[in-house]
């Protein structure tokens, strides 16, 4: 049952922030797709196959693999403005495993953990290349029948990829790619393909900045899982992310201007 609520939450989250992004620009689909749909039901799996103190380290090991994250998001901005989105995904996926297996060898604290991806985050942030105008990209107005659907099976089969390959590692290593750019991946290239290196960055800031409520997720569950017990930790971590994350989006609608193209 929770393998099923993988596959479809993960697709459904891709899918709307996609409809979003039509209607509210780049930025907000980087942020919705932040969200711990893939992150959290791993780490709930682990809490639960194999109990809180596990659950807590793997969750830990998260806020470091924010940071791996971070890293994609930068790598795959640069390489957008030179790379096709294959070869830009390929780029970025090397840099992401490759740091994963270095951070999953460093154990740290989730209090120091948080400020350390913090800081991870702010410097990926100001790494991101500047936004230019690009010659010869049209904005797309009209999208194929297959876009959403490809969207949403192209997420599924990373989730299944990723959730099979972490099943059998330790709380360090599990914990690390739990936030795998697995949602991320699919939006970023779709975007390149579709409407070229500008718009891509700019979905990319939008996701170093949703992942600012993703650590705060991961360091909750870090430290209150254990204490509080599942069911507790987790939904008040959901509930503080899914807030952060609504009360950004309003603010930043209240700084629009009130005409708004579709």
């Amino acid at each position: 049952m929770m393998l099923l609520l993988k596959l479809l939450l993960a697709p459904a989250l891709v899918v709307g922030s996609s409809l979003a992004g039509r209607r509210w620009g780049a930025q907000v689909t980087g942020v919705l797709v932040t969200l711990p749909v893939v992150a959290g039901p791993i780490l709930l799996i682990t809490c639960l196959e194999h109990g809180t103190a596990f659950g807590a380290a793997a969750a830990s090991s998260s806020l470091l693999g924010l940071v791996t994250l971070a890293l994609f998001a930068v790598a795959f901005a640069w390489c957008s403005r030179r790379m096709r989105w294959a070869g830009a995904l390929a780029t970025a996926w090397a840099a992401c495993l490759v740091a994963d297996l270095a951070v999953a060898q460093v154990s740290l604290p989730a209090w120091w953990g948080l400020p350390v991806t913090l800081a991870g985050i702010a410097a990926a942030s100001r790494a991101l290349p500047p936004v230019e105008a690009e010659v010869g990209v049209r904005p797309t107005r009209t999208w194929p029948w297959w876009d959403l659907p490809g969207r949403a099976a192209a997420t599924a089969c990373l989730v299944l990829l990723v959730t099979t390959l972490s099943g059998a590692l330790g709380p360090e290593m599990t914990g690390v790619l739990a936030p795998f750019p697995i949602a991320t991946s699919v939006v970023a290239a779709f975007v390149l393909a579709r409407h070229g290196s500008a718009e891509t960055v700019r979905t990319l800031r939008g996701v170093l900045t949703g992942l600012v409520g993703f650590a705060v997720f991961c360091f909750i569950v870090a430290v209150l899982v254990d204490r509080w017990g599942t069911a507790a930790a987790f939904g008040l971590a959901l509930t503080v992310t899914v807030a952060g994350q609504l009360a950004w989006l309003r603010s930043r609608a209240s700084r629009r201007p009130s005409t708004v193209p579709a």
